[in-house]
Order: structure tokens, then sequence, then C-alpha cells
């Protein structure tokens, strides 16, 4: 290995990519068992690597010398081999500052409470106290090594004002964890979270619906290994470069997600879409009849429609876990909370908006099977398709028109 990030699961990092985009060269993700770190680390068969999840703090004693920030932080999460010695950094500090710099989230004055005990939490602390915060607490399940626990958080520490998230709680695969509960937080106005994949952890989620400023770790991702770069190549990179990177990452990995009444193109829409990027296409109806073996009209004569939504909400929440896919929901897929929420985590939501009188009535869906029941589903639905989109796209015109204010929408311009 030449350049590298080393790691215990690292099938879904997103560092490999990030370091092409910026230098090019030959960059490997190697996942090592704790058993197997100390051959590696002792081989030295690197010119420079990242450190990631679990070994921030284990490779410590193998470096021949460390920066003073990142001895101070206590972990290293970039090393490079400079004629058989090796020497340690932390860019993951100047990464979360910048994160939060991007994000307008001030530590000055405000206390500040981090989740998580390990390596990436000592980064944390360290840059909410550069910041100027008025105190500063961490938290993990277990108070030991100077975090207190959740229920002390809750109990004693309500009124903390910025949240850092530094724990894997809500990253793939298992999307459904919260790192906190903001509803015991009332006082919280800045989130920020390690994780990045998602795009969007559920803990990001609960402040946004909340309207608190907040945002998920890819921008402290590319911030580090833009520093980490910096590092390996001896280059000296600009904010510009960061912001770039970030942008064609968010591009290339986000959903594209289509809402709408039954019969105003989404699934047409999305083919070409997917066709014009070389994406995914995922139609969600299509998946519940593949799984169901049978036709909505059956599901819902079997289970009525509760059966039907159960099956809509298992399938959308293991599809929104996908990135850079073109997703086509079901025209009522966005009656569930849950299922708007899983779709946001890694896509934003377009809402096709045909006028009712050229949508179509069709018995293969069961709910808008003539003309009075397709009205009063519209008269239902369309505050909510409005409510839970993050813009609407004009499906009045031409499939090709639509497409492609679609596309522009989401930064495609051609």
């Amino acid at each position: 290995m030449e350049y590298g990030c080393i790691g215990r699961k690292l099938t879904h990092s997103f560092s490999k990519t990030i370091h092409n985009k910026l230098c090019g060269y030959k960059y490997e993700l190697l996942e090592l068992e704790p058993q197997e770190l100390k051959k590696f680390m002792t081989a030295r068969a690197f010119k420079a690597i990242n450190v990631t999840i679990p070994y921030k703090q284990d490779v410590i004693p193998y470096l021949d010398g460390i920066s003073e920030k990142a001895e101070k932080i206590g972990a290293v999460n970039t090393i490079v081999n400079k004629d058989g010695r090796l020497y340690g950094y932390n860019t993951d500090f100047s990464g979360l500052r910048a994160l939060a710099d991007k994000n307008g989230i001030d530590f000055q004055g405000k206390k500040t409470v981090i989740l998580g005990s390990g390596g990436t939490s000592k980064t944390a602390y360290a840059v909410a106290c550069a910041g100027g915060a008025s105190a500063v607490l961490r938290v993990s399940r277990t108070a030991r090594d100077g975090c207190i626990d959740y229920e002390a958080l809750y109990r004693d520490h309500a009124d903390a004002q910025i949240l850092i998230n530094t724990t894997p709680c809500g990253m793939f695969p298992a999307l459904d964890g919260a790192a906190a509960d903001l509803d015991r937080l009332p006082d919280v106005c800045g989130v920020l979270d390690a994780v990045y994949n998602p795009l969007r952890s559920n803990l990001i989620m609960q402040a946004l619906d909340r309207k608190i400023p907040a945002a998920g770790g890819l921008y402290m991702l590319v911030a580090q290994a833009v520093f980490a770069a910096e590092k390996f190549t001896d280059t000296k990179f600009c904010t510009g470069d960061i912001d770039r990177v970030f942008g064609e990452i968010m591009l290339e990995k986000e959903n594209i997600v289509l809402t709408g009444m039954p019969g105003c193109g989404k699934t047409t829409l999305g083919q070409r879409i997917a066709k014009a990027l070389g994406r995914e296409f995922i139609d969600i109806d299509r998946e519940i009849v593949a799984r169901k073996k049978m036709p909505i009209t059956e599901i819902f004569s079997l289970g009525g429609e509760s059966l039907f939504r159960d099956t809509e909400t298992e399938v959308i929440r293991e599809i929104s876990a996908k990135s850079a896919v073109v997703i086509a929901t079901g025209g009522g897929a966005v009656l569930r909370e849950e299922n708007v929420r899983a779709l946001r985590q890694n896509g934003r939501i377009c809402f096709i908006n045909r006028p009712l009188d050229a949508l179509p009535v069709t018995d293969s869906r069961p709910l808008s099977s003539d003309r009075q029941k397709l009205c009063a589903l519209y008269d239902a639905r369309l505050p909510i398709y409005k409510k839970t989109c993050d813009f609407e796209a004009d499906g009045a015109g031409s499939v090709e028109k639509t497409t492609e204010i679609i596309l522009k929408e989401y930064g495609f311009e051609s």
C-alpha cells in the first residue's frame, strides 16, 4: 500500500473517492482486525495512511513522532512515513472545525455536549474548547474515562446548547438509531454528527425537523481528507477544494426521490432520469409486487390498506439505505412520517405536481379507481405532498421538459 485508510469496517467508506478526486494517487481501504494492527504498523509498508475507528488511539505507540495537537488530543487519524519513521497528526480537528464554520455553529459561550468516548470525541472536545465553549461534557453509555452517562445528561444537563455526536449510532447499516433524544434537550441550537453514511442521520433529521442548524459528517470527512492530503503530498489546498469535492460527492451519492399522485408520471420520469445519469432506478410499488408475488389490488384484497402500507414502509426503509439511486414512490408513501424520514436520510424529495385533470383513472390503483375517488384523494394528499417535499416540479409539460427541470433542480445542468 502506498496511500490508504485502515480501520475495522470500511465497506462503505467514502475516503477512497475523496482522495482520488483530490490527488488521483492510488488510495486503498484496508480492513484490519485488532490482532492484525501490530503486524501492519511494524511493517511500515506504506507512504501515508488515514486511520479510522477503532484505531485512532491504538496506533500511537507505533509512532516515532506525533504533532503537538494530536498528542494533546490523544488521537491520530493521519500517519506519514518519512524515510521509515512514522509521524502522526490529527486532521479531524481542522475537519470538524470546518464543518462547524460551514454551518454557522459557534461554540463561544455555549454549553457543549459530546456523545461518545473514542478518539473522535477527544477531537470534538478540543474543538469545542478552542471555540470558547462555556462548558464541555462527554457522554457515554457507561460513565467512565471522564464521561457522564445519558441519564445524567438528561437529568442534569438538559440546558446543553451544542450537541456533537461522535458515536457510530445511526450509521449504516443500523440507520434506525439516534444518538440522542432532542425532545429531552430543549435548549439545543446546533447539532453536528460525525456520521456521514447516511448523509443525514436520525439525529440530524431530528434537528432539521426542529429548524435547528445541523449537519452530518460528510463535509468534515472531506475537509480532514484535504488536510491529510496536504501532509501526504506536501501540497497546499484551499477551502475551495473542500467545497468542490464535497459538492461532487453529494451530487454523486444523494438519491433522487420522486413523489406525487398515482399516474403523475413518477415511473416514466424516474426511468428517464436514471438512464440520463447511469443510475439504478427503483419503483417502490414494483418492489412490493415482486416481494408479495401478487398485484397491488390483491394485496389490498388480502390484508387491506394496512398490509400494503406496512410492506411499503419495510421496502422504503431498505431502499432508502442505498445511495446514488433514483426512487419512484407509491402515491401514498408520504402518508407515513417514518417513510419520509427514511427517504430523506440519503435523498431529496421532488414532488411531481401534475394537474388533477391530467391524472388518469385506472383499476390497478384501488384508492383512485374512479374519478370521484381520484378527486377526493387529490384534495387530501396535495397539502401532504407540498409539506414533505424539498421542491416541486411542474408535471403539466412534456416528459422531456419535466425531466430537464428535475435534473437541474438536483444540480445536473445538462
